[in-house]
């Protein structure tokens, strides 16, 4: 189990442009690029913990460094 909780979609997003991400699309996900790696982010309120920490593992993050990019 990932030690992050879950989160609601819009701290993730805050988070992940602070990270160096930007938005390319939205619809029922949204879609971030920071030149090397592409996340998918589903718009659910929260994001579950096991969804939320592959998303950071696919980012490139570590755990602790996206927690200390959350609001």
């Amino acid at each position: 189990m990932p030690k992050i909780p879950g989160i609601h979609h819009l701290h993730a997003i805050r988070a992940f442009e602070k990270a160096g991400f930007r938005i390319l699309r939205q619809s029922k996900h949204i879609i971030m690029f920071d030149g090397n790696h592409r996340i998918v982010i589903p718009r659910a309120n929260p994001i579950h913990a096991i969804t939320m920490g592959s998303i950071v593992r696919d980012s490139g993050l570590t755990i602790e460094q996206f927690k200390s990019l959350l609001p």
